[in-house]
């Protein structure tokens, strides 16, 4: 069957081992120095690994692959323990993958295996994962960086809507020969001068790579603004934390699908709010 799956460079990969961490599904394990796929079985295709690596050698593909089966992959990781079929579980919630995530709790239940069910209501990136599965999860504080006493009201600059990727009709007639951001939810809320920088003159979508299910329709949808809509430049802004990364590989998956070749910028934010990285890729 055809699926989305993910594919590995093995140039690129530096053998860090961080996605086989990230892999609760047990899809991927390294081998000679490189991270390789074990078994089509058990790659689920959400991506969770893609923001664990931290040279990009992680990227989703559509292509012929066996399908995804929920019920070798808890044979796998049952034995491992509550806390790696908690993250799995909460993986495949905070994905939306309803009907997974019913075969897993069904699979439990069949075989007397019991968990602590609160533990799948927590909303992060999972309560008992190591911190370095998702390390853009870590609690920290900061003061303000130039704070400012007085604030005027300060005109928005969105002259669309809705704004959220899913929701927006790519072939609309303000993504016509636009300048289009794609924007990491957290963006906006980390760097003080969004609208003013970002949204002026250009045309805005929204997604969060880590949380947002059906991601694989992102992919068409760039594809059709490009190709159909004939954008004009494409500019990616994201977080400095390494899950952030799957928002630009679901654009660069798109940019060589597309017929029509555009310049594509990498913007990305500090934590802070600061600029770290922006260049043309």
């Amino acid at each position: 069957m055809k699926r989305t799956i993910i594919k590995i460079d093995e140039e690129l990969c530096n053998g860090c081992g961080l996605c086989i961490s990230g892999c609760h599904e047990g899809a991927l394990q390294l081998i000679d120095g490189k991270a390789r796929m074990i078994s089509e079985l058990y790659c689920d295709g959400l991506g969770a690994c893609i923001g664990d690596c931290p040279v990009g050698a992680i990227e989703l593909e559509e292509r012929e692959a066996e399908p995804y089966d929920e019920i070798a992959v808890m044979e796998k990781i049952a034995p491992k323990g509550e806390e790696t079929i908690v993250a799995h579980l909460t993986h495949l919630k905070n994905h939306g993958e309803t009907e997974l995530f019913a075969q897993g709790l069904n699979y439990l239940k069949e075989r007397n295996i019991e968990i602590n069910m609160d533990l799948l209501n927590e909303e992060s990136c999972g309560a008992f994962q190591q911190p370095q599965a998702c390390p853009g999860s870590g609690a920290r504080s900061f003061a303000p960086i130039n704070p400012v006493t007085k604030v005027n009201n300060v005109p928005s600059q969105l002259r669309h809507w809705p704004v959220q990727l899913h929701l927006l009709n790519p072939l609309a007639g303000y993504f016509n020969k636009a300048n289009v951001v794609i924007a990491a939810d957290c963006t906006a809320f980390s760097y003080g001068n969004f609208h003013e920088r970002f949204i002026k003159n250009h045309t805005l979508a929204i997604a969060c790579p880590k949380l947002d299910s059906g991601k694989e329709s992102y992919v068409e949808k760039i594809v059709a603004m490009i190709d159909q809509s004939s954008i004009n430049t494409l500019t990616v802004v994201i977080m400095e934390v390494p899950c952030c990364g799957g928002l630009l590989q679901l654009v660069k998956m798109a940019a060589e699908q597309a017929l029509r070749k555009i310049p594509i910028k990498k913007v990305v934010v500090g934590i802070q709010g600061e600029i770290i990285e922006e260049n043309w890729i």
